[in-house]
């Protein structure tokens, strides 16, 4: 049986080699390394517009919705907190674009930390800007930091993880409005949102933490089970 297409979403930034630097199209190999080691074949999507996202998602059997630096505020109407570094406005458009096809279209959604909040505002959803501000603690955002979440059981996330998962993923943007159609399905202690399913969708799951990190490989076989 052929492996399955996985696009993953990527970033621009400057790469040495040699005496050259350029501007690259960057993807950490985690996200990769996941996809295959789940059974498919990873495709790294460049950010260079949405022109191509309906042609992407015909030919692709899943999308992995990768992590990265804060969405800008103007993506779902808000303002830009003084402490949330400079959005990447290209990379906004065009994972907005590539989620909302990939919505339409029913291929399988695996939305990871930056990737969950790209699904939520595609939907209409909003996002807490800096999230330290709003609790009063930076408890989120610690590098390292394992948490315990919880999980709703009879979710594809809960059926693929269990009810509780220790997770680190440090993170300073949070969901606030569930888009249309996405409902939480996972929590920190504190109540946060830490993981979001799109409702009547083949396989739409978002995750505040990054699960292509470490040996756990539980949620992208889920994916890749849907993907085929």
């Amino acid at each position: 049986m052929s492996r399955p297409l996985i696009g993953i979403t990527a970033y621009f930034e400057a790469a040495r080699w040699g005496d050259w630097v350029r501007e690259a199209v960057v993807s950490p190999p985690s996200y990769a390394k996941a996809v295959i080691r789940a059974g498919g074949a990873p495709v790294v999507l460049p950010p260079l517009g949405p022109h191509a996202v309906d042609d992407y998602v015909r030919g692709l059997r899943g999308i992995v919705l990768a992590g990265g630096v804060e969405l800008g505020a103007d993506t779902y109407n808000g303002e830009q907190d003084e402490h949330v570094a400079e959005p990447q406005s290209h990379r906004d458009r065009f994972e907005l674009a590539v989620a909302r096809a990939a919505i339409r279209a029913d291929v399988p959604i695996l939305a990871i930390s930056r990737g969950m909040h790209v699904l939520n505002v595609a939907q209409g959803g909003t996002l807490i800007p800096w999230l330290p501000e709003v609790l009063d603690s930076d408890r989120h955002a610690v590098p390292g930091a394992v948490h315990t979440i919880q999980v709703s059981v009879s979710s594809k996330l809960g059926k693929a993880v269990g009810d509780r998962i220790e997770v680190s993923a440090p993170h300073h943007q949070s969901v606030r409005r569930l888009g249309t159609g996405l409902l939480a399905v996972a929590w920190a202690e504190d109540q946060i949102v830490e993981g979001v399913e799109l409702q009547g969708h083949r396989f739409g799951v978002g995750v505040q933490w990054h699960p292509e990190r470490g040996e756990d490989n539980r949620l992208f076989d889920a994916f890749m089970e849907a993907a085929r």
